[in-house]
Order: structure tokens, then sequence, then C-alpha cells
């Protein structure tokens, strides 16, 4: 069974950029442990700071915010790094090759309830000259890499350089991650669902319609029954879709006209979009493909509608039958 580093050279990944994912792979070993850790290391709950978006940060937020911040200065070949935690981004090597974007710690909130959680990743190219947000505004096509970590019973990471998504899953006993899915494979079709219902009432039309259908089930225009699944974390809940196929999405909605958006485009959106599409799916905010969006700024917000090709391609058809153009906010 093959490790990360062995599985890199056989994709004949360019060197700089295998190192710099083995820097991610063992710091997530480091996350992985505080994780594990929890209330015995006093790491549980929540800071008394807010971060850019005005959510409030977990502890965890800022420890595994620090930890990737700290291994990536120090890895030499990243020239910059954006987090959802930071105001602004980070400088830090400048004859980096490349940029990190990085969720440290997806559905922290998840941790106070020992539920799964994970890190999500994306690596662009450094362009040249000074560093500025700028430099990191680049469609979602120009990852180099992209993706996540997923702390649960077991600690796996999920990784796509451009040729297929593959899994791997940490040895306990050796600390290696060890490849465990060489080609992930989404079913284009399924019968699962997974979206919080709690903002039903503040979603668009043709999402409300599209999974009042699911719903009807057999007795609806589908003709078959769906059952929904919601982790609260974008990490798990696209794990599941990797694994056995479904749609997640978290659709534009007016509950806050301010914040249409939940996901983040740079951090979450367009890593998990990557992954989805090198394993056979689809990623869409309903109206654009996602990989194509032109970012505006580095904590942009997007919708989010991805998984099963098939279906995907069922709820985008709503879309396009009750709205042509882009979408209104109330």
């Amino acid at each position: 069974m093959q490790n990360l580093a062995q599985t890199l050279t056989a994709q004949a990944v360019n060197a700089s950029l295998a190192d710099l994912l083995l820097t991610l792979a063992d710091t997530s070993k480091a996350i992985s442990q505080a994780v594990r850790h929890g209330a015995l290391a006093g790491v549980l709950g929540a800071t008394e700071q807010e971060n850019v978006q005005g959510e409030t940060q977990k502890k965890l937020d800022v420890i595994t915010n620090d930890m990737l911040k700290d291994a990536l200065k120090a890895a030499g070949n990243v020239r910059g790094i954006a987090s959802e935690e930071e105001d602004y981004v980070v400088e830090a090597d400048k004859d980096g090759e490349y940029l990190v974007c990085f969720d440290p710690l997806d559905g922290s909130s998840n941790v106070d309830i020992n539920s799964l959680v994970g890190t999500i990743f994306s690596v662009l190219p450094a362009p040249q000259g000074e560093l500025t947000e700028q430099s990191f505004l680049q469609k979602g096509r120009n990852q180099v890499a992209a993706g996540y970590v997923l702390y649960g019973p077991s600690t796996m990471m999920a990784l796509t350089t451009g040729n297929g998504t593959q899994f791997y899953t940490l040895d306990p006993k050796t600390g290696e991650f060890l490849l465990t899915e060489e080609k992930v494979a989404i079913t284009p079709d399924t019968g699962e669902f997974a979206i919080n219902m709690s903002n039903q009432r503040f979603w668009e039309a043709p999402m409300q319609t599209y999974i009042a259908d699911l719903v009807l089930g057999k007795i609806g225009p589908r003709e078959r029954s769906f059952n929904m699944r919601w982790i609260a974390a974008m990490v798990g809940d696209v794990h599941r879709v990797l694994c056995r196929g479904g749609i997640f999405t978290y659709p534009t909605d007016n509950k806050n006209p301010n914040k249409p958006f939940k996901l983040r485009l740079m951090y979450e959106a367009n890593p998990m979009a990557l992954l989805v599409e090198q394993a056979g799916g689809k990623a869409s905010t309903g109206y654009e493909t996602i990989l194509d969006i032109e970012p505006q700024e580095i904590h942009q917000r997007v919708a989010v509608i991805l998984g099963s090709a098939n279906e995907v391609d069922v709820c985008l058809s709503y879309h396009d039958q009750d709205y042509a153009g882009e979408p209104e906010v109330e």
C-alpha cells in the first residue's frame, strides 16, 4: 500500500508541490491530535474574538490556523497565505511558487459535541510581483491541488492534483497517510440530498420547488424516494458525497439580505468543486459553474450545489425553468 509521498512520485507531481502537500499532511496530523485531545487539552469552547466575517472564533479555529500558518511560512515554497480566520493575506516566502488558501477547521462548532470537523485547502500558482489580495483572485480552475483532511473515527485525506481524486487514511501505527482509494468516482445518480432545512422559507423559488419535490418522494414528480442527510460541516457532507454519491447544497437565501451566501469561494467552494469534478461530479452556484467564477475578494461567499452529476443537472434545470439571469435576493 503506497503512502502519500510514493503516490505523488508515481503521479509525477512537481517536487516542490509534492513537498508542500506533505507539509500540509504533516500539519494535519498535528491538528488531528489537537482535535482528539479536546477537553483534555482545554481547547474546546469559544474565544472572545470574531473573524473577518463577524463569526465568533472557536479556540481550535485560532490554534489550527496558527499551526497551518506557521508550517506554511516555514515551508520555503509558499509565497502567501489566505485563511478564513485571517483578515488579510499573509506573506510567507518571497521566492515561493505557491499560494495556499485554507479553512483550518471547517465545522469547528462540531468539536464541542464530538462530531465531524476537517481542514480544507487550495493551492494556486503564485504570480510574479508584489503579494497582494489580487494575487489570490484566480479562478478555481487555476488550482494545482486541492483537498481536505477529515478528522473522524479515522483521519482521512481527499486530494487531487488534477489527476483524479484520491483518498488516503492516516495509519495510527506508522503516522503515514496511506492510499486507500486510487480513483474516487461519484455515482451519477443518487437518492440522498444534504441541505439545512431550517432555512427552507428563505430560499429562492427554484430551490424551494426542487427540495419540495424530493421530499414528496414516490408520490411527487420525481416518483422515487430520497433520504436527507446533514452533518453541518461541509467537509463531512462532501466526504459522504465522494464516498457514495449524493447532492450537497447551501443555496442562496434571504435570511440576512446582506449575506445571501454562506460558503466561502476561496477556502471551501473552489477546493471542494475541484475534488468533486475530478471524481466525475459537478459543482455550481445554480447559475454558474463554481470553478469558472472570477473572484472579487478573498472572503467572497457563494451559493453551492455539488455532487452526483445527473442530480446536479436536475437541480439546475429547476433554476433554468424558474428564473433566467442572475439571482435576486430580497
